[in-house]
């Protein structure tokens, strides 16, 4: 026992803060008595503290509180129980408070001999827990609460057997029916309980609370201009050409960088007293609880969501789908209310491990939860995460088996963007990037358990900081002879008019200071009519997503450039360059990715190598320009992890599509050790990203563990030349 315990510690970094008391081991066992009890064996024991059962509520800071409470941010994160087993009969195991008759709660005392709050155990059982959280052992009798309305302040009351029928509670002890094994797989109880056929029960929006929003962000953006409105610079590739001279493929850089959050700081966003701020979010996780994620991958998958909730406030709405060999919704879109928050984490801390991997199945119910809502806030988004391979197929229209076209899982109308997360060596990359870039999402590989909450925390940071939504750049030519050659925005949809004297791009959501940098090429005739020719005139479109309206810029930015007789030396704009370097880089990368695929990781390492070659030639590399340095480095990491196909397959193939993730959608992603602050992997992370991210590097179990992940390189969020 004492080796698994110590594991157990050194795995979610508790070695400095968990108390064991000393006391003989067999003081600690339940009575023989019960069936259960008979069964339970040493490792029963140790398997409380198992990393399999960490729990997510905090301990009540005075401990005389029975009623659970929702964690607050801390240097130490959510603390562990102190108590011994041997008080385990005073301290409800699933809400870690104290138990103690009179004080209005219930308490259940099972076969096994454990005890705990009435309350928290059907909550468990509702979400298909019918083990022991505490022993694990198998329940024959499970406590059960039937559907009931709300109570005035909102408590539950246990009745006897002799009351009405038809009061708003009735408690019941429902036998348990013999399970009918299935050789091929196990699939949890959680999954075999009823949910309706149309997911319309979502919770009702506060919409007083929304139109006050409105009210406060009109006001305060009138009076205050505390949101400001979206930057657009644009940079010509030169500002001179000679008038007698001609210049196809001339380069144009057109640069967004998103408002301030209100007040001008990051955190604030974040803050309950200072919800209005930003716009509140539907957030559906797609979380994977097949059998590879026992043990630590499971705690730590339960803490990271236990930090989402803490930080979604009572205008945000969560929704948590649960999958293996099927899937199943936890629970409707419920508003982060001081409620809300609870009841999550109770549905969270009763998921268990088994089974296969079916995510099709996933998003599908995370489809129907955001296709059936009768209520929507401003943004919306799905968190998916997965370690391990689709093991199940998807029948087509013809009746024939195939691999799934997740585009038909994704859902209907407006996209929402799913954001996946690969979970370590041996996820489905290939798929899980394709999911993300269908649906407009990001791909992150978590390629140490360790940082799977600090990749949440990244990618929360963003969504809850969403400041334009829909943002579009129009642009076209100004001079008659002028037309445009070609529009480059990776995975951003563009269009362009027939007569290529129009075109226009589909920036999307920004979240606070997000930038976007588009290049636009112009073939540029010879003038010698004028001295300064004006080449696009760009004008960009956005909803702010707090008051839904349509914001437009109201000046449209010229560019405009010199044709003088003659000229001296040309100065190629560092911007533009900068972005062309960039945009070489993930083009190389695509290709090595493609090459690596065909099963030529030769000509994959040489593709980077010449890529990588030709960057360190460029006038930003002269200029000891930091993206181009990263740039490189990052491509020397994916030559690395290319080097044979072992290598390959366990993390190179995820590293790369999350690289190509992050750059074609100039997002960040997580991958090695981006999330870390001293890593130089930290491109497109924006201030309330940062902030995130340090939150969660703040809220260990004891000291934050020691992290030895190899260093990774690329370029950081505000690259200047130097």
């Amino acid at each position: 026992m004492g080796s698994k315990w110590r594991k157990a510690k050194l795995a979610l970094g508790m070695n400095m803060c968990l108390y064991v008391p000393h006391q003989k081991l067999e003081d600690s066992l339940p009575s023989s008595s019960s069936s259960s009890a008979s069964s339970t064996s040493i490792a029963n024991v140790a398997s409380r503290f198992s990393t399999d059962a960490v729990p997510l509520s905090p301990v009540s800071p005075s401990g005389n509180d029975c009623r659970p409470t929702t964690p607050t941010p801390s240097s130490s994160g959510f603390r562990v129980s102190k108590s011994s087993p041997k008080s385990s009969k005073r301290t409800c195991s699933i809400c870690l408070t104290a138990m103690k008759p009179g004080q209005g709660h219930a308490i259940f005392t099972a076969e096994c001999s454990h005890s705990f709050h009435f309350h928290c155990i059907t909550s468990n059982v509702k979400h298909g827990n019918q083990i022991c959280p505490v022993c694990r052992g198998k329940w024959k009798e499970i406590p059960f609460q039937s559907p009931a309305s709300d109570l005035p302040n909102g408590r539950s009351r246990i009745n006897p057997a002799d009351w009405p029928r038809d009061d708003a509670w009735t408690t019941v002890v429902r036998r348990l029916p013999s399970p009918r094994l299935d050789p091929t797989r196990q699939i949890s109880s959680l999954f075999h309980t009823s949910e309706p056929g149309t997911f319309d029960d979502d919770e009702v929006l506060d919409l007083q609370h929304e139109t006050t929003e409105e009210n406060v962000f009109a006001n305060d953006a009138t009076k205050n201009n505390s949101i400001g409105a979206i930057e657009v610079k644009t940079y010509p590739e030169v500002s001179a050409i000679p008038r007698a001279t001609c210049h196809n493929n001339f380069a144009i850089l057109i640069h967004l960088k998103a408002p301030h959050p209100s007040g001008g700081r990051s955190e604030t966003m974040f803050s309950p007293t200072t919800q209005n701020s930003r716009a509140p979010v539907d957030l559906v996780t797609v979380l994977d609880v097949s059998g590879s994620m026992a043990g630590t991958k499971i705690a730590l998958l339960k803490r990271a969501m236990g930090f989402v909730i803490q930080h979604l406030g009572p205008s945000d709405r969560l929704s948590v789908i649960a999958f293996s060999s099927t899937a199943r919704r936890l629970f409707p879109l419920r508003r982060m209310t001081e409620t809300g928050r609870q009841e999550a984490l109770q549905a969270v801390n009763s998921l268990t491990s088994n089974g296969g991997t079916n995510i099709a199945e996933g998003l599908r119910k995370a489809a129907k939860v955001i296709g059936d809502r009768k209520w929507k806030n401003p943004v919306g988004s799905i968190i998916l995460l997965s370690d391990g391979q689709d093991t199940y197929t998807v029948t087509s229209p013809s009746g024939a088996h195939s691999r799934t076209d997740y585009r038909s899982l994704l859902p209907e109308g407006p996209c929402i963007p799913v954001h996946a997360f690969g979970f370590g060596a041996d996820h489905d990359a290939s798929s899980m990037h394709s999911i993300s870039d269908i649906s407009g999402g990001t791909f992150s590989f978590i390629e140490a358990e360790g940082v799977i909450q600090d990749a949440f925390a990244q990618c929360i940071g963003g969504l809850l900081s969403v400041v334009v939504q829909e943002a579009c750049l129009k642009f076209q030519c100004t001079h008659p002879n002028l037309v445009i050659n070609s529009i480059k925005a990776g995975s951003y949809r563009t269009s362009m008019a027939a007569d290529a004297k129009t075109g226009s791009i589909d920036a999307g959501d920004l979240y606070a200071e997000e930038e976007r940098d588009f290049l636009v090429t112009v073939n540029v005739p010879i003038d010698e009519s004028c001295d300064e020719m004006s080449l696009l005139e760009v004008q960009c479109i956005y909803r702010d997503p707090i008051s839904k309206e349509i914001v437009s810029l109201e000046e449209a930015n010229e560019v405009k450039i010199q044709r003088p007789t003659i000229i001296g030396q040309t100065i190629v704009s560092m911007e533009v360059d900068r972005q062309r370097n960039r945009l070489r880089a993930a083009e190389a990368m695509a290709e090595a990715r493609s090459a690596a695929e065909h099963g030529d990781l030769t000509a994959a390492v040489s593709l980077l190598e010449s890529c990588r070659r030709a960057l360190s030639e460029t006038i930003s590399a002269q200029a000891g320009d930091r993206l181009c340095i990263a740039l490189c480095a990052e491509l020397k990491e994916m030559q690395d992890r290319m080097a044979n196909r072992r290598v390959y397959e366990s993390s190179g193939r995820a590293y790369v599509l999350s690289g190509l993730s992050s750059h074609s959608w100039q997002r960040a992603t997580a991958r090695g050790d981006s999330t870390n602050s001293t890593s130089l992997v930290q491109a497109y992370q924006t201030p309330t990203m940062t902030d995130m991210v340090t939150r969660s590097q703040t809220m260990f179990f004891g000291n934050p563990p020691q992290r030895k992940l190899r260093q990774t390189q690329s370029f950081p969020a505000h690259p200047e030349a130097r």
